[in-house]
């Protein structure tokens, strides 16, 4: 992932945080015009107000909750990209981490034991096994 979309991705977040934020504030204030309708007698418009502002509110929190949980799952790690480096002749066989200007067949220099043009066989990317979870 490049910059600029990481970048725009921690933008959209703080965009949505703000959102969030502005709602349960306004939630709160719903609350409190709702306790304050109760004690004036006005019990309809308190429970309307109470309802509006607790339901929002939980809403709010959850999306909030949710948001979070999401950017944890978007965070990738660095993978290894590894280089293998093969002689033709004694079949040996070194594996080394990536190097710009790698390209696979390139050929590198002598074989330390028979002195034959070592060349590049393979360039993959470390995958690391996750645990699945245990089913029954």
């Amino acid at each position: 992932m490049s910059k600029n979309s990481s970048d725009i991705s921690n933008k959209i977040s703080r965009y949505l945080q703000i959102i969030v934020f502005a709602v349960l504030a306004l939630s709160f204030i719903a609350l409190i015009f709702g306790v304050e309708a109760y004690l004036m007698g006005n019990g309809t418009v308190a429970i309307y107000l109470i309802l509006i502002g607790a339901l929002s509110m939980g809403l709010a929190v959850y999306v909030l909750y949710q948001s979070r949980k999401r950017v944890e799952k978007l965070k990738t790690e660095d993978t290894k990209v590894m280089t293998t480096i093969e002689c033709r002749k004694c079949k040996t066989k070194d594996l080394r981490e990536f190097e710009r200007g790698d390209f696979v067949f390139k050929e590198l220099g002598k074989c330390d034991k028979c002195e034959e043009n070592k060349i590049i066989t393979a360039i993959y990317k470390e995958i690391k096994n996750k645990e699945k979870p245990f089913t029954i």
